[in-house]
């Protein structure tokens, strides 16, 4: 992973550009930066490349990569399918020599739609002064755009920085919904910036409809956007959703009150037809899973490794997402080294009434002071234990269960409101950023706490500070997205029925790109880490996209068993417990996040804390 930047400048006045980005770029990738100016002469142009390489595949690779007829790239990606990497290659180079090979934009298209995996790039053509750009299917990797009519230039950037005053608003995400093409030699000759759009093929959508309403939106003030005049396209990596719905189906009466259990989903699996889908489902993911822990740097791979450190963590509460995961990861990584299981917790604040009686005459000074927490069983005894703590405990011990010889790091990251306040203002609200929403800080602050991994482990009833060495990072978000998981998608059922529910599943992963895998993958990356999201592997995609909707979840069922049936009863195959049937609680409730500043803000309203002073 990469932070990557180009600079497009179209006058001759020489563009300087932000100290503050660069600081950001270099924390993305610490392990080699690099600096490249191109310059056209006729037409008269200027790029400035610059990547940041945190190296994650095969050899390490300097970047950016010039090739010997003058191409550059810039690439923020892994390859995990498609095009074959072998394990002491780079895949950098490897699409480097591919592009390298391409002279129209046919080819070009054909092998971006070849790769599987998360990528962001810019890439100079020199034959024909082009400079391509933009994120793959899903935008698992963030790539920014500004343009600034004063000085007439373009710049690309994986993060940016937030500022005050009219510039704060210049910054947007690249839309997800294809690769652009820029004509260096008629910008030059117009003075102004047209992308020429190449967008991907989503099965049975209106083209049309997507460009005018996502991409229109997005460019950046100064610039045009235009489908281009060949028809081209990038070819899905995925199949179209499953829209079928059985009328018997309709029909059906909900039990929203019904109390199901551990032992009904062990029912339900005693059906040969869903035992099937259980496992089919299971070796598509595990397989997902295996791509992404096992893909590591070459030199790792030759050396023993050591059995303290581990390679692989994952962003962990116990919930069935994160359960999974952690149950599929521990079947592809070796036994000896250790796995370590993120769980972050805000502190949360004592009651007023509390603290008056912890005055009061009588009381022991030592005793803990008890507090209740939403969706969990019982009280509960420190700042600290929060919901995602108490469940992250209980399925620690499930893992521990299932593998007891596998070193499990339950690392507890405590985060005060001082501390949150202070690296807010330093450093989230730039990550975070050009997203400003009252949710959009919740979650960025969470992830970027946990990712960060510093807290303490529990080794034989006693406290050790520790920090995860993990470079990998493996994320469940898209469960939620494909698999109806979201109280949204019951409402939704509830009111229009399957089809409704199916018209809600199919824009989830429209707009994921855009809602929450940039702000992600920049906030995870700040950490010189690389944030895999395994639910949202092609192939897994394509799998759960084929399946009808009635397969994947049974919202006639009540909380906790009828959302993401289908991934309850993999975790019950698994031989994971009571963390099957753990109902939905979002991160920024399960972490407690929400309850330490404001407490009568909705989610959609627009953060105040994140602005810079």
């Amino acid at each position: 992973m990469c932070g990557i930047f180009c600079l497009l400048s179209l006058s001759p006045t020489q563009c300087e550009w932000d100290k503050t980005v660069h600081e950001h770029l270099k924390r993305r990738g610490p392990n080699l930066s690099q600096d490249l100016t191109v310059r056209g002469t006729n037409p008269c142009y200027q790029c400035l490349f610059s990547a940041n390489v945190l190296h994650m595949r095969g050899l390490l690779t300097p970047q950016p990569v010039q090739d010997n007829t003058g191409n550059v790239l810039v690439w923020n990606g892994e390859i995990f399918g498609g095009l074959p990497v072998m394990p002491e290659e780079n895949d950098t180079a490897v699409v480097s020599q591919r592009l390298s090979s391409c002279d129209s934009p046919s080819e070009i298209l054909s092998v971006l739609s070849t790769v599987r995996g998360p990528w962001g790039f810019v890439y100079y053509q020199k034959a024909g002064d082009y400079l391509w750009f933009g994120r793959d299917f899903f935008g698992r990797r963030s790539l920014l755009w500004k343009f600034d009519e004063d000085v007439n230039a373009l710049t690309l950037t994986s993060v940016a920085a937030r500022s005050s005053g009219p510039a704060q608003s210049a910054w947007q995400e690249v839309p997800a919904v294809g690769v652009y093409r820029i004509d260096l030699k008629a910008v030059t000759e117009a003075g102004s910036v047209t992308f020429e759009v190449y967008p991907w093929a989503h099965g049975g959508n209106d083209l049309d409809s997507i460009y005018s309403q996502t991409i229109l939106e997005s460019v950046p003030s100064g610039c045009t956007a235009v489908m281009n005049q060949s028809g081209l396209v990038l070819t899905s990596p995925v199949c179209p959703l499953n829209k079928s719905i059985p009328k018997s189906l309709n029909e059906e009466e909900i039990h929203p009150n019904s109390l199901l259990h551990v032992k009904d989903l062990e029912q339900l699996l005693a059906s040969k037809e869903k035992n099937d889908e259980v496992n089919r489902l299971i070796d598509v993911l595990s397989e997902a899973v295996r791509r992404r822990v096992q893909s590591l740097p070459f030199k790792a791979q030759d050396n023993s490794p050591s059995n303290e450190l581990a390679s692989i963590a994952i962003l962990f509460s116990g919930g069935i997402d994160s359960m999974i995961l952690a149950a599929l990861a521990d079947r592809h990584i070796p036994a000896h080294q250790p796995i370590d299981l993120l769980n972050v917790a805000f502190k949360l604040q004592v009651p007023k009434k509390q603290k008056e009686s912890a005055k009061r005459p009588g009381k022991h000074k030592n005793k803990p002071t008890q507090f209740k927490t939403d969706g969990a069983d019982s009280q509960t005894s420190g700042p600290f234990d929060v919901p995602d703590r108490i469940t992250g405990k209980a399925g620690l011990k499930e893992l521990q269960d299932l593998n007891p010889e596998r070193r499990w790091n339950f690392v507890e990251i405590n985060v005060t409101k001082e501390e949150l306040q202070e690296i807010r203002q330093e450093r989230i609200c730039h990550l975070v950023y050009p997203l400003d929403t009252v949710l959009d800080d919740s979650i960025g602050c969470a992830v970027w706490f946990a990712a960060r991994g510093t807290g303490f482990i529990m080794e034989d009833s006693d406290q050790r500070p520790f920090t995860s060495s993990a470079k990998v990072i493996l994320t469940g978000i898209g469960a939620d997205e494909q698999l109806a998981g979201y109280s949204r998608h019951r409402v939704r059922f509830t009111v229009s029925g399957h089809e409704g529910l199916i018209q809600e599943l199919e824009m989830e992963l429209r707009r994921i790109p855009s809602r929450n895998l940039g702000r992600d993958d920049r906030v995870i990356g700040d950490h010189g880490k690389e944030a895999r999201f395994p639910y949202l592997d092609e192939d897994v995609v394509s799998h759960l996209n084929s399946l009808p909707v009635w397969e994947k979840a049974d919202l006639s069922l009540p909380r906790g068993v009828g959302e993401k049936l289908l991934l309850r009863l993999t975790a019950k195959q698994l031989g994971l417990g009571q963390s099957a049937v753990l109902p939905k609680r979002a991160m920024q409730f399960g972490s407690r996040i929400a309850k330490m500043e404001a407490h009568h803000e909705k989610a959609s309203d627009k953060c105040t804390r994140l602005l810079t002073e």
